[in-house]
C-alpha cells in the first residue's frame, strides 16, 4: 500500500490520507504533486510525503510520529 499524508507539523495534525495500491504508484504520485502545487499556490507550508507499507497497522506502527500526539510519543517505551 501507499499512503499520501498531509501533514501540519506547527499543529502536529493531519490534513489529509489517502491510501492507494501499490499497482497505482503514478496515481500517488500525481496525487503527491497536485497537493504539493495547491498548497504552494496558497503559500502553505504542509508537510507532504509518500509513505509506502504494506497495509495501514504497519504504517500507524513505523510512522507513529504522523498519528500520535507528543506526549503519546514521549511516555511510550522505545
Amino acid at each position: 500500500m501507499i499512503f499520501l499524508v498531509e501533514y501540519k507539523r506547527s499543529e502536529g495534525k493531519i490534513i489529509s490520507f489517502h491510501e492507494f495500491s501499490d499497482s497505482d504508484s503514478d496515481l500517488a504520485e500525481d496525487a503527491l504533486l497536485n497537493v504539493e502545487i495547491s498548497l504552494n499556490r496558497k503559500n502553505i507550508e504542509h508537510e507532504v510525503v509518500l509513505l509506502q507499507a504494506p497495509n495501514k497497522a504497519a504504517l500507524l506502527k513505523t510512522h507513529r510520529r504522523y498519528f500520535d500526539t507528543l506526549k503519546q510519543l514521549t511516555l511510550a517505551p522505545i
